[in-house]
């Protein structure tokens, strides 16, 4: 089973969440040329405190 892993900030809206793995899904499934349910979507969400840039977090450079 393919296995799609999205890394970034927090989707907050439920129906975006929602529709961005539906997307995936479908295109992953045309790619592979195997059915919906053979696709798993990992969302790994991070906060500003959690991520750097250029060793300043995040949540510092956008006082």
């Amino acid at each position: 089973m393919p296995i799609i892993t999205i890394e970034g900030p927090e989707i907050k809206d439920l129906d975006t969440r929602r529709a961005m793995v539906r997307e995936l899904t479908d295109a992953a499934a045309k790619a592979y040329g195997l059915s919906r349910e053979k696709m798993i979507v990992l969302i790994r969400e991070s906060t500003p405190e959690r991520v750097a840039v250029g060793g300043e977090l995040l949540v510092d450079l956008h006082k």
